[in-house]
């Protein structure tokens, strides 16, 4: 299980290392009268319980459309109300990939031209350089992100919504459903890989990466702070608005809300250029749309990635403190 969750970070690592870290309104309803027919005869008692309505009656008519909807209300298939079209989608997609990458190659142009050399640096400064370097680039994308969507204001309640009230609620809790959704995300990944194994299939171990990175981990209380913060907020804030605050609501124009989370966990993992790890991460992005449709809140998908980034950089410094050799390790598994 260890070894399938390192794998799954050591995708984030790789461009981390280069400098720079890859990354309802539901539909219209409209109330339709239902009849019944049946051979038994009606008491009179169970007239007494019958409520008529006179048709002209408009007034409570979206007290009865209301009551039968009630049981009915799934918010994890419903759509979103998307205020923009396909040409928005494929512009501001095209505008945020461009933006990661011209922000990484300024970077490291501008890393040599400030005198800098890497070589000479110890291992606090490296690990804040790459705090700064995904500070800048998050802050970029997401700064395209929403100057776009400014355009269309005012949005849609439920669009790129952040909310902290009612954390525990049932329907919409979303510290609740981030709990529920890791847990998932957990289990399902390692059946994955289970199911991979048994098959003798078993996926490339992306570990070089992370393995480039065990210098930084454990190694100071700074080097581990500035890990934790690139994969456990930068990441998961500038990826799960990416790809599901944006991408995914956007699909649900087209196709349902699971179409649309299954899509949006393919290109989600696809972006990680690691084939050897698709499956997991798309197992992973599933589990972080389908938590966040149920919630329409974006702070579910986000705490979920981040402790799921986060925890592996937690984990490895805890195994280094107890004396463990965590690069043999990852070698191993």
């Amino acid at each position: 299980m260890v070894s399938m969750v390192l794998s799954s970070l050591a995708a984030h690592s790789s461009s981390l290392y280069h400098y720079h870290l890859f990354p309802d309104a539901s539909p219209k309803q409209t109330y339709t009268g239902f009849s019944f027919q049946s051979s038994r005869p009606i008491s009179k008692r169970a007239l007494r319980s019958v409520c008529f309505l006179k048709a002209g009656d408009e007034k409570s008519k979206p007290d009865i459309i209301q009551d039968k909807e009630i049981g009915l209300d799934w918010p994890i298939l419903k759509r979103w109300d998307v205020p923009w079209e396909w040409q928005t989608v494929s512009l501001t997609s095209l505008a945020c990939g461009l933006s990661f990458i011209l922000t990484g190659l300024t970077e490291a142009v501008a890393i040599p031209y400030l005198g800098i050399r890497l070589e000479d640096l110890n291992l606090d400064e490296k690990a804040e350089i790459l705090f700064l370097d995904q500070g800048i680039t998050t802050a970029v994308v997401l700064g395209v992100l929403y100057t776009i969507a400014n355009k269309f204001q005012p949005l849609p309640e439920d669009v790129y919504h952040y909310d902290l009230r009612e954390p525990f609620s049932l329907q919409k809790g979303w510290l609740l459903w981030a709990g529920i959704g890791l847990g998932a995300a957990v289990m399902a990944v390692a059946l994955t890989g289970a199911a991979l194994s048994f098959g003798g299939e078993s996926p490339q171990r992306e570990t070089d990466a992370l393995v480039r990175l065990l210098p930084l981990i454990g190694s100071s209380s700074i080097s581990t702070a500035c890990l934790v913060g690139i994969t456990g907020v930068f990441a998961p804030l500038l990826e799960e608005n990416v790809f599901r605050g944006f991408f995914m609501v956007s699909l649900t124009k087209w196709v349902p809300t699971p179409v649309a989370v299954f899509i949006s966990a393919a290109v989600f993992a696809l972006a990680h250029l690691t084939p050897g790890e698709f499956p997991q991460l798309f197992v992973l992005g599933t589990a972080l749309g389908f938590s966040y449709a149920q919630t329409r809140n974006l702070l579910t998908p986000i705490t979920i990635h981040a402790f799921w980034n986060s925890g592996v950089i937690l984990l490895l410094t805890f195994l280094q403190l107890q004396g463990y050799d965590i690069k043999e390790l990852l070698q191993a598994t």
